[in-house]
């Protein structure tokens, strides 16, 4: 867990510095808040993550919002303002500072850390990109499909065994009864 803070800490500063170098000069400060954490059942298939921000000294051109995601050995730029995989990925503004990434077609493989950065391009105040401290969201429910699986499995191993024992019970009886009647 302490590499995975770490490379979550080198990230962000990296992630800190591309939101920097996208800007250009004067007082703005952008703060940005996540929840700390986020479930979703695997049977929903999507996800609403959760972001929002204050601004001031910005200027009133709306701002680039920006998803990155940690996993446990890499992260991905999801929306870097565009979203690389349009089937999977939307952003979408629930209100003037509130926004969201809808996430699709939800699998064990969307655990990770989910970051929301807001960047005001046009200012150069290194207080204006900046990032939320990250949304672990959890996918539940899979566990129970691979549980049910191997429910399933066990119990088809038992009926097998029985119908074994059944049918080998009922092959001995008639190769006794035919014997005996001879």
């Amino acid at each position: 867990m302490a590499a995975f803070n770490n490379l979550k800490n080198i990230l962000m500063l990296a992630f800190d510095w591309i939101l920097y170098s996208a800007g250009v000069a004067d007082t703005c400060q952008v703060t940005v808040t996540q929840p700390r954490s986020q479930e979703a059942d695997s049977s929903m298939h999507t996800v609403f993550l959760t972001c929002a921000f204050s601004s001031s000294g910005c200027s009133s051109s709306p701002p680039q919002i920006l998803w990155f995601r940690f996993l446990t050995t890499e992260h991905e730029d999801l929306c870097t303002p565009g979203c690389t995989d349009h089937q999977k990925y939307k952003v979408h503004f629930s209100s003037e500072n509130n926004i969201s990434l809808q996430i699709n077609d939800l699998t064990v493989y969307d655990n990770a850390v989910y970051i929301c950065g807001v960047a005001f391009s046009d200012s150069s105040s290194p207080h204006s990109k900046q990032t939320g401290g990250g949304t672990v969201l959890t996918i539940t429910g899979a566990e129970k499909q691979q549980s049910n699986g191997k429910l399933v499995f066990t119990f088809m191993i038992i009926i097998s065994s029985l119908l074994f024992l059944y049918t080998t019970t009922v092959f001995t009886f008639f190769v006794v009864y035919k014997v005996g009647s001879k």
